[in-house]
């Protein structure tokens, strides 16, 4: 009995080295996205096709409804990385808490405006209600900016309407009736196209340069993890570069997994890479990020001195996993 307790006990022993071990190796990482859409599918490409895997990380995704949820999530702890447009993470940092954006997901502006068959011009939208996922964050930045060009100020001349549950959600609004007007991303323009709703126009059309989603962390726990930051920055440029370098494969991936018609997911597809909103070396924007701190203060009517864009960033861990896949 002794001898076998002594063999059950070494065996146990064994287990509890080899998951502690494991768990060294292979931490486990919470990633917080806001919505699952094609231009976040760079995380479920990471996550499904083995790439965080490869760099020793147990990412777990965990999607959130709306920007302002993972910002409270990855301000409690309860997330390592949030994403989606900077805009409320670096609020967020004016009020103390120690954030930083370390990569780009979506480096311009991917939103078409569409409306209902009512609607063919910026001007038709005079007093109309716009649905919106979120009052804060790229998308709705962007739109009001893309208003402000075509001489529509908010809330002078329209309402918004907060629809949760991202684009999808806003577009079934539209074909009620609900609202007049929303935004949805690639491809879900050439999806209401086709059922005969109106393209107003691509909001990127006077905005050169945008930063629609990025990654961003705690700059405390990304100092103290420096190793772990590297390979999960590296995971991603090496997603970003399957995704480039092998179309149909990420094309059949995209559809499956973005529960895309081929045809949508293969222009979708196309749009990104053609445009590179999907980062191939996996970077921020700083100019675009300019561009969302100048239109966000003068939304929300921000006196002083704008701040440096980069007072946000640390690509210094992109930098190393660069270098790193270099060398190979």
């Amino acid at each position: 009995m002794a001898v076998q307790f002594r063999i059950t006990t070494a065996i146990l022993i064994l287990v509890l080295q080899c998951a502690m071990a494991d768990a060294q190796e292979k931490p486990r990482i919470f990633l917080g996205a806001s919505s699952k859409t094609l231009g976040y599918s760079p995380l479920w490409v990471a996550s499904r096709k083995g790439f965080f895997d490869q760099q020793g990380l147990d990412v777990q995704l965990v999607l959130l409804r709306g920007v302002p949820m993972t910002v409270q999530a990855l301000a409690a702890g309860s997330l390592h990385f949030g994403s989606g447009g900077p805009e409320p993470y670096i609020e967020a940092s004016e009020r103390g808490l120690d954030f930083v954006v370390t990569g780009g997901i979506i480096n311009g502006i991917a939103q078409f405006l569409i409306a209902g068959r009512n609607y063919k011009t910026y001007e038709d939208l005079r007093g109309a209600t716009f649905g919106t996922a979120s009052l804060t964050g790229g998308t709705i930045t962007a739109l009001r900016e893309a208003l402000k060009l075509r001489g529509l100020e908010y809330p002078r001349d329209y309402k918004l309407l907060i629809i949760a549950g991202g684009s999808s959600a806003n577009l079934a609004a539209l074909q009620s009736g609900q609202i007049a007007a929303t935004t949805v991303a690639v491809p879900l323009n050439y999806a209401a196209e086709e059922s005969g709703l109106n393209i107003i126009g691509r909001l990127s059309e006077g905005i050169a340069h945008f930063q629609t989603n990025a990654f961003v962390t705690r700059r405390s726990w990304a100092e103290k993890n420096r190793p772990v930051m590297v390979r999960f920055m590296k995971a991603m440029v090496l997603t970003f570069r399957w995704m480039f370098e092998n179309r149909d494969l990420c094309v059949e991936f995209l559809s499956k997994e973005m529960q895309l018609k081929p045809v949508h997911a293969r222009r979708g597809w196309e749009f990104y890479t053609q445009t590179r909103f999907w980062p191939p070396d996996g970077d921020v924007t700083l100019e675009g990020l300019k561009n969302n701190i100048r239109f966000y203060a003068e939304q929300t009517g921000a006196k002083g001195p704008l701040p440096d864009a980069s007072k946000y960033v640390d690509q210094s861990y992109l930098r190393d996993a660069l270098k790193e896949i270099d060398k190979r």
